[in-house]
């Protein structure tokens, strides 16, 4: 049977800061269909972050570089046993990962300190630029052990 090859739709940008960047983080932090809702939280966001830096774009593409894995484990079953193979991680998996990271980070972040959403995500955006956090320290584990099983990159296929 011929397999149906997948159309990936190209994202646009915001309305505001026409950044891709923004769009996805957006659409990440969207629930139930509620754009305006995840967009009124970006943009609070960003002019929180606007207030300390003086240019949020800027904060939040250093967040996500300093995020961004550049490797990830993938199981593997050869002869009964599972192994951990390091592969390389597709551009837009990356993104995907470094926003899931942060947007996770902050919704762990207690509500004692910050009581709105857009704090906690300021918050935790302007940790990951300074490389410090919860999001940063998960890109490091993730790299960690996909140098510890090195030894197993031969089983790619």
């Amino acid at each position: 049977m011929p397999r149906h090859q997948y159309k990936r739709q190209t994202a646009s940008p915001d309305s505001v800061y026409k950044s891709f960047e923004v769009a996805k983080l957006i659409n990440y932090i969207m629930k139930d269909g509620k754009k305006t809702v995840a967009e009124q939280l970006v943009y609070s966001m960003l002019e929180n972050i606007k207030k300390e830096d003086n240019d949020p774009l800027v904060t939040l593409s250093k967040a996500i570089s300093n995020v961004t894995p550049d490797k990830e484990v993938r199981p593997r079953r050869l002869g009964g046993a599972s192994y951990l193979v390091p592969t390389d991680i597709r551009e837009d998996r990356k993104i995907y990962l470094a926003l899931n990271w942060i947007i996770e980070a902050a919704q762990a972040r207690s509500n004692k300190e910050f009581h709105s959403f857009d704090l906690k995500l300021a918050e935790e955006i302007k940790e990951a630029a300074k490389r410090q956090g919860p999001a940063f320290a998960k890109r490091q584990q993730t790299e960690k052990l996909a140098a510890q099983n090195k030894a197993f990159s031969h089983l790619k296929w």
